[in-house]
């Protein structure tokens, strides 16, 4: 199982259509409204690293609204 967290950054009023999209993206399992630095926290879950990863790069990155996002990728020691 891979796990990712996708912090993102939206444009300014887009909070909310960008909260709603995350809504109906398959992988994305959580998703948090911020206050701070970052709008949101996804959290995106898959059977394997490579899906994550098509997942976060197709699917959430090209969201209208999305200003920036910052990935960190969980890891089992």
């Amino acid at each position: 199982m891979a796990i990712g967290f996708v912090l993102i950054t939206t444009m300014p009023g887009k909070e909310e259509s960008v909260r709603n999209a995350l809504d109906s993206i398959e992988h994305v399992t959580d998703r948090w409204m911020l206050f701070g630095e970052f709008d949101i926290l996804a959290r995106v879950q898959a059977h394997d690293e490579f899906t994550l990863t098509r997942c976060i790069v197709e699917q959430i990155r090209p969201l209208s609204g999305i200003q920036d996002t910052k990935t960190m990728i969980g890891a089992e020691l």
